[in-house]
């Protein structure tokens, strides 16, 4: 059974950062691509960032570029998302998602069904 447990959520100052984690358990984590994104309420869920299962490659939608940044550890099972320079249109349930058959540097990235394994989201809420 793979697990995907987010973290590293919580409210926050326009302007402040948070980092969030996830953990992943009950198969190789080499062999995902990983994923974040995010839902606020009311709107579809949107890619925020993929990193390849190295770690080698990553990619971030235009509207956290410069902000976000993704990374992983693979000797730990976690991917992170350090987010910097918060904004209230950050505000959003964030979800980590495994991918066993997506490449981090294709356009199926960015697709929330190219991916088979989801965490429960963590809430970040950024106040202006």
């Amino acid at each position: 059974q793979v697990q995907l447990v987010e973290s590293g959520g919580g409210l926050v100052q326009a302007g402040g950062s948070l980092r969030l984690s996830c953990a992943v358990s009950g198969r190789t984590f080499t062999s995902y691509a990983m994923g974040w994104f995010r839902q606020a309420p009311g709107k579809e869920r949107e890619f925020v960032a993929a990193i390849s299962r190295s770690g080698g490659y990553t990619s971030a939608a235009d509207s956290v570029k410069g902000r976000f940044t993704i990374s992983r550890d693979n000797a730990k099972n976690t991917v992170y998302l350090q987010m910097n320079s918060l904004k209230p249109e950050d505000t959003a349930v964030y979800y980590c998602a495994g991918g066993l058959r997506v490449g981090a540097a294709t356009t199926r990235a960015l697709k929330p069904n190219e991916y088979d394994y989801w965490g429960q989201g963590t809430q970040v809420t950024v106040s202006s």
